[in-house]
Order: structure tokens, then sequence, then C-alpha cells
């Protein structure tokens, strides 16, 4: 047996304290009486109420509550197989783990950033295989296509610039190692999401970009960081905060080249999106841009569609909750006839 919103189990809480709810006033009601009559009196006062009658009545709408809150659950059970077919098209997110992600002009940083916002576009997904490259100085593929987003996640949450040992922006890699997570065969449908700050070190990523257009992938490129750029803050030798310095010892500014990433989705057919301000477009760049593109068939399978049977409890319900209402708590007059 399965269930659709097995949340609502914490619901029967409810028919503990309707139990204990139900106790509580017949013992209160008691009281009241005895306030005013002696037993005898008592005895003859109550003597229309049929205590039988009255547990009956709470019985049936504890038990018509009960099978309430059965259906809510939706319980199902029974099933037949049905061909589902799933389709969309293939992203590969390429994110920045050089040092200067780690400046701040955004906060908590750009890294930090990046990763949230990748999170609000895995909500908006729908069907669609998606992949995650990290790179620096160079690339790897740090999670293959795949339609598990909560394992997508896991890779996500993992990603530090200290996963690529060597420094520097190597965006040449980055688009090179993307082309390489898609599947060979495939001439289109594919798509590349390169966030980063767009200091470009291998001076080859229009090259690149050049190459991802004649493999069918379109490049949509995210600029993180402000245009006039800020200090890289990282931890020294004893755990304080210091700003990064090159071989000069001078400090590193890092500034975001929006020339460089404008050029690339162009040469691909995609778009530019700074990621500065309090919005940016990972979202609309899906939803206005990438959803757009013919999607393609994934795969198709046969799956067990399970049938619910909520209607079962609920009609259940019903009659016991109508029933109840239905019952009186006096005796039948030929009961009283009898027993004077």
């Amino acid at each position: 047996m399965r269930y659709g919103n097995i949340e609502f189990l914490y619901l029967l809480a409810l028919i503990v304290m309707l139990i204990i709810g139900f106790i509580f006033a017949a013992k209160r009601r008691r009281a009241a009486l005895e306030k005013f009559a002696q037993n005898v009196t008592l005895s003859r006062l109550v003597y229309t109420i049929s205590g039988k009658l009255r547990f009956t009545k709470y019985a049936f709408l504890t038990i018509g509550c009960l099978f309430l809150i059965f259906a809510l659950i939706e319980p199902k059970w029974g099933y037949h197989l049905e061909e589902v077919t799933r389709r969309g098209i293939d992203i590969v997110i390429a994110v920045d783990t050089s040092k200067s992600m780690l400046a701040d002009d955004i906060k908590p940083d750009r890294l930090a950033a990046a990763k949230r916002k990748i999170e609000d576009l895995l909500r908006v997904l729908d069907g669609d295989r998606i992949g995650l490259v990290a790179f620096a100085g160079s690339a790897f593929t740090y999670c293959p296509l795949t339609i598990d987003y909560g394992a997508f996640r896991l890779f996500l949450d993992d990603l530090d610039t200290s996963v690529i040992p060597l420094g520097g922006t190597d965006m040449n890699a980055a688009i090179e190692k993307c082309l390489q997570t898609f599947d060979p065969e495939l001439k289109k449908h594919k798509t590349i999401i390169l966030i980063t700050d767009g200091e470009d070190h291998s001076g080859k990523a229009i090259e690149a970009a050049k190459k991802a257009r004649k493999n069918g992938a379109v490049i949509y490129t995210v600029g993180i960081g402000k245009k006039d750029g800020s200090y890289i803050k990282v931890k020294d030798k004893n755990g304080k905060d210091t700003l990064l310095k090159g071989k000069d010892g001078q400090v590193i500014k890092s500034r975001l080249d929006e020339i460089m990433l404008n050029k690339i989705a162009l040469e691909t057919g995609g778009a530019y999106t700074p990621a500065y301000g309090s919005e940016w477009g990972l979202e609309q760049i899906y939803t206005q841009e990438i959803a757009l593109i013919e999607e393609r068939e994934l795969g198709s399978e046969r799956v067990k569609k399970y049938e619910d049977r909520f209607q079962i409890p609920l009609i259940i319900a019903l009659i016991f909750i109508t029933v109840e209402s239905l019952i009186g708590e006096r005796r039948h007059k030929n009961n009283d006839t009898s027993q004077l």
C-alpha cells in the first residue's frame, strides 16, 4: 500500500484528543448534575438519557473522523502499467571555482550566491537532464548529466574553491569539458550555462565558443560580480582574514569582464545576464530562453501507476458521521413504560 499524503498522520493526535474530550465532558456533566440532585432524584432526572446511545454516538463520530483522516492520507493500492516518455534538454552548468569567486561584492561571496541561484533554477526545471562542471585553471565534470536533482544538489553543496588545485580562470577548458559531458552523438538540444566573473586567463574562450556552436551547443553566460570589482578575502596560516595578493605582492582586485561574456554568448546564439543587483536571471534564462528550445525524447519506460483509493475511507467516514447525527440520546417511550 502507498500513501499520497503520509504527513497527515499527525492528525491521529486529534482522535486521542477527541476521546479525552468525550471522557472529560461526561465526567463534567455528571459532576454538574450531582450539584443539584441527590442520587435517587438524579436517577429519575437522567433516566430518559441512554448512556449506551450516547456512547454509540461518540464511538460513531470518532470512527468517522478516523476514516476521514485515512482518506486525507490518500491510500493507494492496486496498479496498472503506463508508458511514460521523458522529454527535455541537456543543461551543463559550469561554475567558476577560482579564488576570485571568494570576493564579497555579492554577499556572502560570489560562489555562495551562485550556488544559491542554481538551487532556485532546480525548482523550475521540468524533466531536463542537468550536469555540473567545476573550473578554475583547469576543469572537470563534477556531476554527470542526470535527472536526479537530489543527487545534483549533493554535488552542488560540496562545491568550493578548493576542488580545483590549479589557480586561474580557464574558460576555454570549462567550455571544452562541458562539450565532453554531453552525449557525443547529440547534435543539438545542448545548453551550457557559464557562471564566472569573466576574467579569462587562457585567451581562448572565443575559440571554444565557436567550437561549441559547431557542436550544436548554446552558451548562456552569467557574470557574477560588480563592474568596479572587489578585493578577495582569504584565510592566512593563522586562520585570520587577509586580502589575496599576487606573486608581485600586490593586492589582487577582481573585476567583472562583461564584454568577454557577451562575446561568448553571442557567438553561440545565447544571451548574457549580469549577477549584480538584487535580482539576476538564472530562472529567467531558463523560462525565457532554454525552455523554448525544442525538446528531445530522453527515453521512455513502463512505470507503475498506483490507483487512488481515498474514496473508500471517505465514504465510510461519511456513513459513520451521518448515522451519528441521526442517533438520539433519549430512550424509546415503550422502554420508559416498561420500567415504570
